[in-house]
């Protein structure tokens, strides 16, 4: 069965490249019909047949017969992807397999949690895009950037497109779910203060955050986990702010200046207490010992603590 299929046996399959050219067909067909809510219509034989350059079509069948099951499925009507087949051929059109564009240095404003100054360079960095301070050179933020998103970005247009995408992706990663692979997100609190490399960071509370499936990572203060919470966007939404337009470079500044605290309010089990301070309103995020928002709570006027 494909399930029981081994990795290295499954990617095997995509080393012809008649085989990458029959998944290139179907997703370029999928996206030339019409809309629909029943979902995208399968291919039959002879459409395939038209649109991939292949000797006959008993070369044909051979190949949609060795795709099916991992890449492909199989109706009366023709054929369509499975998950894998899917994910598979967005990457391929795409183009993620390759290396990203050069991209300029991109200056920037923000917080430095280090040093607490405010001029950035934003630069990329392999697979990464990163933010530095230009007074301590020390790494401010880093996210990773596909190749898609250098190529058809560039500028303050890239910056954006990162801010975009990574308060989208956060804003699951605080639901537990890991916006690579969907699977389950294992949250880990710890002490900033306990670390000593870290001493100088202007942040008390801090997460990692691991997928148990494809174990990607990702870190962040506490209190950004509140933050990009709903009841957070909507609060700081009233004030005229959009978190979700914010890179965490520029967010830093709401560490720095005491606006946004975290503590610990309980120790078994452990639970957080996250304060997000606006004008002279605030939000109270409540936390579990996996950084789950359990309740929340506004307070207006002076009594914001």
């Amino acid at each position: 069965m494909a399930s029981e299929q081994p990795a290295a046996d499954a990617f095997a399959l995509l080393s012809d490249e008649n085989r990458v050219d029959i998944l290139r067909a179907i997703a370029t067909a999928q996206h030339e019909q019409e809309p629909s809510n029943s979902g995208y219509v399968p291919l039959s034989f002879s459409a395939i047949y038209e649109r991939v350059d292949v000797d006959s079509t008993s070369k044909l069948s051979y190949h949609l017969g060795e795709l099916t099951g991992t890449y492909l499925q199989k109706t009366e009507e023709g054929y369509w992807f499975t998950h894998a087949g899917d994910r598979i051929a967005r990457f391929i059109l795409a183009e993620n397999f390759r290396e990203p564009v050069d991209v300029d240095p991109i200056e920037t404003s923000g917080t430095c949690l280090h040093c607490g100054e405010s001029h950035m360079v934003a630069e990329l960095d392999d697979q990464y895009f990163v933010v530095r301070c230009r007074a301590c050179d020390e790494l401010v933020t880093g996210y990773v950037v596909t190749p898609a998103q250098t190529r058809t970005h560039s500028g303050t247009t890239l910056l954006d497109s990162l801010k975009r995408k990574q308060a989208i992706e956060f804003a699951l990663v605080q639901r537990g779910i890991c916006p690579e692979c969907g699977g389950r997100i294992r949250t880990t609190v710890f002490d900033v203060g306990e670390q000593p490399l870290l001493e100088e960071v202007s942040v008390s509370y801090a997460t990692v955050d691991e997928c148990e499936s494809c174990l990607r990572q990702y870190s962040a203060p506490l209190s950004y986990g509140a933050a990009y919470h709903s009841a957070s966007i909507a609060f700081h939404w009233d004030h005229g702010v959009d978190l979700t337009e914010i890179g965490w470079w520029e967010l830093h500044q709401y560490l720095v200046d005491g606006h946004w605290t975290a503590e610990r309010i309980a120790t078994d089990p452990e639970a957080y207490r996250v304060v997000l301070r606006h004008d002279d309103d605030a939000l109270r995020v409540f936390l579990d010992d996996g950084a789950r928002v359990t309740r929340t709570e506004r307070v207006r006027g002076w009594d914001v603590d």
